[in-house]
């Protein structure tokens, strides 16, 4: 399980690794923040596709080892990255850590029925998400940190490092896990004849769209609206990743009893704080914007395991199938969300994204009350 969480904390750094880096990344490649959101934008479409397509084609092939292999295609891809002499070579990169991602976090988050007993997969899917969460905690404020100190690339090949060091961790520490049978198309596509299912993957596209629209670019928001230096960038972030770690476990908790009870939370705490920041931000200087990221982080650091939660009880039967459909719906967000996110900050300006993301964490906050979910 250790070795689990190890490989959805890599994929998501990965992914989330320009976040703390927008500014160099785009200042030295010569592209505007929006161009350089595309790193994100790229990253989720591919991992979106990837994460059925990849859980088709494996078949039944041993987990063990396409999560291994998995991991050693995020490892060239971030080595690529690091190396890239323009934005077309560091996009290029960014499509094979899609690939890696998408695979790798489709099948991972449902092998927690597999490895314990019945009574522990609630804490165990936890503890796989907070993989999640602790890339907020230590990943992305490290890679941010990394950056400020030797260079973005320095980042992306310390990055590297990791992903190697996890693949070796997956192939040594699991067991062996073939499947008794292939995740079939049809299996897939039947799910969203469900009306639990389908608002679920609502729920997940309009949080993590959301989202993503505002915190892709809150580094350059943070700088304009609340005066935040450079060098305060990371400690910000960190204050987020250790406030979505507690979000993680808690909202494990509490969707175990009642996904909706705990999405309904989730959703009117990220909506209101989302919208604040434009508001307070300026008034309340850094001080101000540390609280409000501290909340923002603990809020969504319940939405990955608290949606799993709501599609695994809405498709008991077929939890890898719904763990891809899953996956695809998030990592399909986070692609939208990079991009309407971009276009918002170059139209309306910093303020302008945060406007977005709470809007569409308020459709959220709709759908999880009116919308048909799975029983207790």
């Amino acid at each position: 399980m250790a070795a689990l969480a190890a490989a959805t904390f890599t994929v998501v750094t990965s992914e989330m690794l320009p976040v703390g880096l927008l500014t160099p990344i785009s200042r030295e490649l010569r592209v505007s923040d929006g161009t350089a959101g595309l790193t994100l934008t790229v990253t989720g479409l591919v991992a979106a596709v990837a994460a059925p397509v990849l859980t088709l084609l494996v078949g039944r092939r041993d987990r063990r080892a396409v999560l291994a292999a998995l991991m050693a295609t995020l490892t060239g891809a971030n080595l690529l990255a690091a190396y890239a002499p323009n934005v077309a070579v560091l996009l290029v990169a960014r499509v094979l850590v899609g690939l890696g991602m998408g695979g790798v976090w489709a099948i991972a988050a449902g092998l927690a029925v597999r490895l314990v007993p019945a009574h522990r997969v609630a804490a165990a899917t936890s503890l796989v998400f907070s993989g999640v969460a602790a890339a907020s905690v230590l990943g992305v404020p490290a890679g941010t940190s990394l950056g400020e100190l030797g260079g973005w690339r320095v980042a992306f090949v310390g990055m590297a490092a990791v992903c190697a060091v996890v693949a070796l961790a997956l192939a040594v520490l699991l067991p062996p896990l073939p499947e008794s049978a292939a995740v079939r198309l049809g299996g897939v596509l039947g799910l969203l004849r469900g009306a639990p299912v389908r608002t679920g993957l609502v729920l997940v596209a309009l949080l993590v769209t959301g989202h993503f629209a505002a915190y892709t670019y809150v580094r350059p928001v943070l700088e304009d609206v609340a005066g935040v230096r450079p060098g305060q960038i990371s400690t910000l972030l960190l204050a987020f990743g250790l406030a979505g770690l507690a979000g993680n476990f808690g909202a494990g908790a509490g969707a175990a009893r009642s996904p909706r009870t705990t999405l309904l939370v989730i959703c009117g705490v990220l909506a209101g704080t989302v919208l604040l920041v434009p508001l307070l931000g300026r008034g309340t200087g850094v001080s101000g914007a540390a609280a409000l990221m501290a909340v923002w982080g603990l809020a969504y650091g319940g939405v990955s395991v608290s949606t799993q939660t709501w599609l695994t009880a809405a498709a008991p039967g077929a939890r890898e199938a719904a763990s891809a459909l899953f996956v695809a719906a998030f990592n399909g967000a986070i692609a939208l969300g990079a991009l309407l996110g971009g276009r918002a900050a170059d139209g309306w300006g910093p303020a302008g994204v945060m406007w977005l993301g709470g809007a569409l964490a308020a459709g959220a906050l709709v759908t999880a009350g009116v919308g048909r979910g799975p029983g207790r």
